[in-house]
């Protein structure tokens, strides 16, 4: 939801990107920012600064942070909790994504950045444990501390604005239960303590209430639920999620978009993954890995549209594995064996070993959120900012609409958007005309 006739605030001042977790993405992300402020590395990944708007006509084209009003990344300033004291710097070495050469050029900087005590709770996130937690007589306590944090920031820092992105673990598996219907029951909730309010909600629940947009970065059950949905609205504040599409699933929706757009039949499916970071250590405990099974299986699924096209996709069999397998560390290794068939049902094979770098990938887009988030607020947007499924695994999406996989109706849908906000009207997808 937006105001057409409200004017967009123009990015004057500092913007805030506070980080729930400093782990491996959220150090990556902070030292690149540094980096390419000191002319060390480029953006590469960044539709903000790398990307171009198309015109109305073909090789028509304008950088996007040309067309719409952005933060620089001059201007950007960082805080962060998590569960172990270490500054971005320690953070950043134990993390061992980045060069040791470049985090000593950019040391200053990064040990800065020092976690504030986080919320945490074991029963949701099973395999992690650290020292550094809040702790208070009720989770509305919790929330409370959350919600000073992000005042005290604000104080001290001269931010301007703010945004939230939960960039920590992902959670054991859950589903909505009495708790979550309405923001009235969630509140009763925070005061009773209820074991179904996790982590996450309450970060989202405390960033809403100060009026800061937030994004889910993992697959957790955090915002798609009615009580914050009810609150992101009645506060005018624009969420996105879930979970970023990085590795794998980015490579699955652009092979499984391009045998359907062909389509080309497909009979199974078959995703493994190895990683080795603290990300592989959480999913290995059955309740998370179940969580982020879902959020990736979920993307063939839509995107194929099986009930569309039964003789094509109506039998396909998908499967999903993730190995923690310490050597490999941040730098994931994906294998993908698919069995397809084409004209007359002969069948063909393609296979896929993908050695990404994970947090590499991930950096990109949480830049991307964190500016974008911070124009949709500036614009007057709230709720549901759909227009950012680009970047995930499982979109959010309002009730009763089939949310979009395929990366390029996506992409246009993000083009769209900020032809929106710059107040220009949206071209067709047909560039040569």
């Amino acid at each position: 939801m937006s105001d057409p006739a409200a004017p967009i605030a123009a990015a004057a001042g500092k913007l805030g990107v506070l980080l729930v977790g400093l782990g491996a993405v959220s150090t990556t992300f902070i030292a690149g920012v540094a980096a390419v402020r000191r002319r060390l590395g480029q953006p590469v990944g960044s539709l903000t600064q790398l990307g171009v708007l198309p015109g109305r006509r073909y090789g028509e084209a304008r950088p996007i942070r040309e067309c719409v009003s952005l933060a620089g990344l001059d201007d950007l300033v960082f805080g962060a909790w998590d569960i172990f004291p270490d500054n971005a710097y320690e953070a950043a070495r134990t993390a061992g994504v980045l060069e040791p050469f470049l985090l000593e050029v950019l040391r200053g900087e990064l040990e800065a950045v020092r976690p504030w005590r986080a919320v945490f709770d074991r029963n949701h996130v099973k395999r992690l444990d650290g020292p550094n937690l809040k702790s208070g007589g009720n989770k509305r306590d919790l929330a409370e501390q959350v919600r000073h944090d992000i005042r005290r920031f604000l104080g001290d820092s001269g931010a301007e604005r703010v945004v939230v992105l939960w960039c920590a673990s992902t959670e054991v598996f859950m589903q909505a239960g009495p708790v979550h219907q309405s923001l009235a029951a969630f509140e009763r909730g925070l005061d009773a303590s209820d074991p179904a309010i996790s982590p996450s909600m309450i970060y989202a629940y405390a960033a809403l209430m100060e009026g800061v947009p937030f994004a889910n970065a993992s697959p957790n059950l955090t915002l798609e639920l009615p009580a914050l949905l009810e609150l992101a609205c009645a506060h005018r504040v624009p969420i996105a999620g879930k979970d970023l599409k990085t590795g794998q699933t980015l490579l699955k929706t652009i092979i499984a978009s391009g045998l359907a757009a062909r389509l080309l039949g497909i009979k199974g499916w078959f995703s493994s993954n190895l990683l080795g970071n603290r990300d592989g250590v959480v999913l290995a405990d059955p309740g998370s890995y179940k969580t982020k099974e879902d959020s990736k299986k979920v993307v063939l699924e839509r995107l194929l549209k099986p009930d569309v096209y039964p003789q094509l996709y109506g039998d396909l069999y998908h499967k999903v594995q993730i190995q923690y397998y310490p050597p490999r560390g941040d730098n994931k290794e994906s294998w993908d064996s698919i069995d397809l068939f084409g004209w007359l049902g002969y069948t063909m094979q393609l296979k896929i070993n993908f050695l990404c770098r994970d947090s590499i990938l991930a950096a990109p887009i949480v830049l991307d959120l964190a500016l974008f988030l911070d124009l949709a607020a500036r614009a007057g947007k709230s709720g549901i900012q759909e227009w950012l499924a680009f970047y995930f695994k499982a979109p959010l999406h309002a009730a009763g609409v089939e949310p979009e996989h395929d990366l390029s109706i996506q992409l246009h849908q993000l083009q769209d958007a900020l032809r929106e906000l710059r107040a220009v009207p949206a071209a067709p997808h047909d560039l040569h005309d």
